[in-house]
């Protein structure tokens, strides 16, 4: 491993230490500036020659990137040719990345990189971050030890098996890490050189990775139980004895893994699973923001989460946290939320096998209290008949789910209905945009999981917001990191929704979207950050934070200045 070691000279002005020279040196993406060395670093460095007589600068650059990149029509050409981008040059690929965020946002993650990991073995040029497989124990400090660099504060760990709505991916996941890490320092400016991408390879069970002889993973049945148990032991320790400052994210675990994962280790180091908490303060923004629209205060509303999987379970926690707040307690606030998972209605009355719904079962009693058809039928039809919520919430991955009956039940009884079909990708959406405002008249205020173009109805056009967990998880991350948090509390995600909700301006509102553009990123990111820095200090998990640290703190993808080392 090396240090990264980037300072300021007399004027204040970024200068960077280089051990490479020549050929090497051009071969080192966080070093390399290809045509931007001045003709001083090209004859320091041994550069004379091996380079084009012209000095680019980077704006010149970002231009002649992005029309290379966009002259490819194919998505997953184009996810190609980015990936080679930040395998030469990582200050071109983030500056092209903080310029045309909005654009590229798609291909550097979803719904792109779910066609990237399908095909990763396929497209593989070079390899990026660290894998560990069942064949690395006992020796996992050791292979982290591989890692390029050695300040390492933010790792985020796949073991592959729940890729998005794609499933075992096996090694393929990798590229899951490797694009949230890319929206980490697009967004929130965290350095490249500080994150670290980590697939935990445990095989798969994946028949047509297994039978494709150009698989590149480990070529076994998934590893499960007390073996698998020992080796994310393992991991989590090796993490902690290398990088001893790093926040760890949890990515796409099945849900099992997934919240037995995130509650053992939470308070080990400081850690958080994106899929449970991330998704829900995306959700919870959502609903803060449809208030200000609908007039309906937080603790009125009503709200119907299909799928009690990661997602819809830290959607329901993050709610009951955050209604919690606004004095919503007992029987209130359990009729505040109902789940459906694909047997129905969450009641105690019937045997529930996994723990994490359990929080959320209604009483029998409350179930029929509340009307007729929850005491037999409960799928999610009744529940909406019997419920009127305010906010319909989809994370089942089951496409067209939201039926036309169900959002015109829901739109009989609710004047400003709240339809949020956040599965991914596009194709398994629980509704299409268009359909839920035709069949609410135009009212509904809907944002989606996936990308989705404007709708036109009735005259007017609706910006359809993307849920995209890219609006909180960098907030959380940086905030995290800037207040040495020892732990990521639930109140801190609370804080990130609110800070997101806060952050739509009335503009946005006004176009039918309940999120900013993903051009504001950046800007929203900071804020969030703010806010959960300042809530850690709060819980008492973290330490306080100057203002104007966070806006420091970011760093812009800009050329430093080059000396040998």
């Amino acid at each position: 491993m090396q240090r990264y070691r980037l300072t300021r000279d007399a004027s204040g002005q970024p200068v960077v230490e280089v051990p490479h020279r020549g050929q090497e040196l051009l071969r080192q993406p966080m070093y390399s500036k290809g045509t931007a060395f001045t003709r001083a670093e090209r004859a320091a460095f041994g550069l004379e020659g091996l380079l084009p007589d012209a000095v680019s600068s980077i704006d010149r650059q970002v231009r002649r990137v992005h029309r290379s990149i966009m002259r490819k029509e194919d998505p997953l050409e184009r996810y190609i040719g980015l990936a080679a981008l930040q395998d030469r040059n990582e200050h071109l690929f983030y500056r092209l990345m903080v310029e045309h965020v909005e654009e590229l946002l798609p291909i550097v993650y979803t719904p792109t990189v779910c066609l990237a990991c399908q095909q990763y073995s396929h497209i593989f040029r070079r390899g990026r971050g660290i894998w560990i497989t069942p064949g690395h124990r006992g020796r996992m400090v050791e292979v982290l030890g591989n890692a390029p660099f050695d300040d390492v504060r933010l790792v985020v760990v796949t073991d592959n098996e729940r890729i998005l709505g794609l499933g075992d991916q096996g090694a393929g996941g990798m590229g899951i890490p490797i694009g949230k890490l890319a929206i980490y320092t697009t967004a929130a400016g965290i350095h490249p050189t500080a994150t670290l991408p980590l697939s935990l390879d445990v095989g798969t069970d994946n028949r047509e990775l297994l039978a494709d002889d150009l698989y590149l993973g480990w070529r076994q049945p998934r590893l499960r139980g007390a073996a698998y148990d020992a080796l994310v032991e393992e991991m989590v320790q090796a993490i902690r004895t290398r990088f001893p400052r790093a926040l760890l994210q949890w990515e796409d675990f099945k849900k099992g893994n997934a919240f037995a994962l995130l509650e053992r280790y939470r308070r080990v180091l400081p850690s958080f699973n994106d899929d449970i908490q991330g998704t829900a303060a995306v959700a919870v923004a959502a609903v803060v923001a449809a208030a200000r629209v609908t007039g309906t205060p937080l603790a009125e509303q009503r709200i119907v989460i299909l799928g009690a999987g990661a997602a819809g379970i830290g959607i329901a926690r993050l709610l009951r946290t955050t209604l919690g707040a606004e004095g919503v307690a007992g029987t209130k606030l359990v009729r505040a939320i109902a789940s459906v998972d694909s047997r129905g209605l969450l009641v105690d009355d019937e045997e529930i096998r996994d723990e994490h719904k359990r929080d959320f079962a209604w009483p029998s009693a409350l179930a029929a209290q509340v009307g007729p058809g929850l005491t037999g039928r409960r799928d999610l039809a009744a529940v909406v008949e019997a419920l009127a919520p305010t906010v319909l919430i989809g994370t089942a991955g089951q496409a067209d789910t939201f039926t036309e009956a169900i959002v015109r039940s829901m739109a009989a009884r609710v004047a400003r209905p709240v339809v949020l079909p956040l599965s991914n990708p596009t194709s398994q959406s629980e509704a299409r945009p268009a359909d839920v405002l035709a069949w609410s008249e135009g009212r509904a205020l809907v944002a989606t999981g996936s990308p989705f173009p404007p709708v036109t109805f009735g005259g007017r056009t609706h910006r359809i917001g993307q849920a995209n967990n890219a609006f909180v998880f960098p907030g959380v991350g940086l905030g995290a990191l800037l207040a040495e948090a020892r732990e990521i509390t639930d109140p801190m995600f609370s804080a990130a929704a609110r800070a997101l909700g806060a952050e739509i301006r009335d503009e946005d509102l006004a176009a039918g979207s309940l999120f900013p553009p993903v051009a504001e990123l950046r800007r929203v990111t900071a804020a969030i950050a703010r806010a959960v820095a300042h809530q850690a200090h709060q819980d008492g998990v973290g330490r306080a934070v100057a203002e104007g640290a966070v806006a420091q703190a970011m760093w812009f993808p800009d050329y430093p200045a080059c000396v040998p080392v």
